[in-house]
């Protein structure tokens, strides 16, 4: 197996027959030898290879211009440029791809709306490289945190016959032709089927056996959006906890965001140093400052009222009985509070039917985690486990009962308090990385009207 670049330029000695492969970022010649940056995607760094008309292969350097692949053979040596610890000096350069004039990603700045027109080709950029490193390393960590908590993971299904959310936003799987002039029966599994929107229902079925469940896949929601923060393509986290009130809720939401701030400041300083230095200069002090403040608890009534009386003149006119939008919800926690902040208790009109009723009657039992720059990243709920109360619940949403036989019948068979709660992964990532945009989080957005790849 070879060694990535990322390892070369880690060692702490230098070496001798060394290989290295990867792609050439800059070539600059200069009288007598050349200089090439090499990266192989494993590290924001370059390997600088130092080529001298004495190596096997000198003679192809022309075509190693920016984008070609190569592989290099040589001694790592002790660099004595500045900034850098290690240099290679080749015995051999083979080229291995060429590539031509129409090589969009040259040594300069590109816009984002550009990159994203090159999907297939943004990884190899600087930013995007570190963005989608992140992304692996924080799917690693997001295993670890439930796992070492005796989590059991749940792959629950993508196509599904429940609407999770009750919005109705939700995408068509059939295989009719024509399917509005035929029956339902007719089509492949017999009824309307749809892609998920959440695995949370399904998960709810694992913790009623299992405990404690998560869950972590796509989910995609037909909401005709195209903002910076959503996407009909996502991937959602879903733990789930049997014997689990909101509190228990709120506290497992709250140690989550704090272990993966802490995770990215602990694993990702490389890629974190870009960001910090070109897309957001106040990632740093904003991450360690989620990872060193307790989280503020406020009702959502309370919050309303606070939002009302603080003098602030909002794009969205802050009203009871409405979902808080991103300026207020970053106003609580930037602003007023100075910390994050968990909201809870929200108007049971705009929250789906699972969630539990309160003994006001007019609220649940719904929380929502905030963080600075971002607003909400985690929304959860203890859910309604009593059966009398569920089926009120399906009929004040204006839901069909027996679409959701199957859900009933966890609160008629050994019915507990659970709870859980849904992370966006990609808005988690926003957060962490300070990219702004939910299509540059994820490898191939699909928004309205773009579907590419």
């Amino acid at each position: 197996m070879r060694t990535l670049i990322k390892h070369l330029l880690s060692s702490s000695e230098p070496r001798e027959q060394i290989t290295a492969q990867g792609w050439v970022r800059t070539r600059r010649d200069s009288k007598g030898f050349s200089f090439l940056e090499l990266n192989d995607g494993s590290c924001l760094a370059n390997l600088q290879v130092v080529v001298d008309p004495n190596a096997e292969g000198f003679g192809d350097l022309p075509q190693l211009s920016t984008g070609a692949s190569a592989m290099v053979e040589g001694r790592l040596v002790a660099s004595p440029a500045a900034g850098q610890k290690w240099e290679m000096q080749a015995t051999r350069v083979r080229l291995i791809g060429t590539v031509d004039s129409s090589y969009p990603l040259q040594k300069k700045g590109h816009s984002l709306e550009f990159l994203r027109t090159i999907a297939h080709l943004r990884p190899r950029s600087n930013l995007f490289g570190a963005v989608f490193r992140t992304r692996s390393r924080l799917a690693l960590a997001v295993h670890q945190f439930f796992q070492e908590r005796d989590f059991v993971y749940v792959h629950t299904p993508i196509i599904t016959a429940s609407d999770c959310e009750g919005a109705g936003e939700m995408f068509r799987v059939t295989t009719l032709k024509g399917s509005d002039s035929q029956p339902p029966e007719a089509d492949f599994f017999g009824k309307p089927t749809y892609l998920t929107v959440s695995g949370q229902l399904e998960g709810e079925t694992f913790a009623c056996a299992l405990s404690n469940i998560y869950t972590f896949g796509p989910t995609f929601r037909a909401e005709n959006s195209n903002t910076s923060r959503h996407a009909a393509e996502f991937w959602m986290i879903e733990p789930e906890m049997a014997f689990c009130d909101l509190t228990g809720d709120m506290e497992l939401g709250e140690t989550f965001i704090k272990a993966m701030a802490c995770y990215v400041l602990d694993h990702c300083a490389e890629d974190l140093g870009l960001f910090s230095k070109f897309v957001d200069k106040e990632l740093l002090s904003r991450l360690r400052f989620v990872v060193d403040r307790p989280f503020q608890r406020v009702a959502y009534t309370e919050a309303v009222d606070l939002l009302k009386k603080s003098g602030k003149s909002f794009e969205y006119p802050v009203e009871y009985g409405q979902n808080l939008q991103s300026e207020h919800e970053r106003f609580l926690t930037e602003e007023l509070f100075r910390c994050p902040v968990t909201v809870f208790n929200y108007p049971r009109e705009i929250k789906p039917f699972y969630m539990r009723l309160n003994d006001d009657q007019k609220t649940v039992t719904a929380m929502d985690i905030l963080v600075p720059g971002i607003g909400e990243v985690i929304g959860g709920a203890q859910r309604e486990e009593r059966l009398d109360v569920l089926r009120e619940n399906m009929r004040y949403h204006k839901l069909r009962e027996e679409d959701y036989g199957w859900y009933a019948d966890l609160r008629r068979y050994g019915t507990v308090p659970h709870a859980g709660f849904g992370v966006g992964f990609e808005r988690l990532l926003m957060f962490l990385t300070g990219v702004g945009n939910i299509r540059d989080v994820i490898p191939f957005p699909r928004t309205p009207g773009n579907a590419d790849y």
